[in-house]
Parts: C-alpha cells; structure tokens; sequence
C-alpha cells in the first residue's frame, strides 16, 4: 500500500469523526469515569482517558475483522 493511500484514508476517517462527533457525544463517549478532567479558576484540563481506551478497542476490532 503506498503512503498517499494510507493518507487519503486516515483523512476520511478523521473527516467521519469529526462529523459524527455530535452524535457520538450524546452517546456519552467523552465523559466517562475514567476521564480525567481538572478544572482550576484560570485552567482547565481534560484527558479523556477512558474514552481512548474503549474507542481504540473498537477501532483494533474493527481493523482485524477488516484485516481477516
């Protein structure tokens, strides 16, 4: 596979993502538990821990059934 399809097609994902992202919202992805989220009077900070961890699960599975 050569790099400018590898590119093309990680572009279109990020593309989807960015469009379902409302919707994936409202579905909870971004403020679960594991979440980490500090929030002082002049700073903020959000590291969405738990929510990488289950979407890069989704993503392996979805990769090898891909891959088979």
């Amino acid at each position: 596979m050569s790099i400018s399809r590898l590119l093309i097609g990680l572009g279109l994902i990020i593309l989807l993502a960015g469009i379902t992202w409302p919707w994936l919202s409202s579905l909870g992805l971004g403020r679960l538990p594991g979440d980490i989220v500090v929030g002082r009077e002049n700073f903020h900070f959000y590291f969405p821990l738990a929510t990488s961890i289950i979407v890069s699960i989704i993503l392996s599975a979805v990769f090898w059934l891909l891959n088979r």
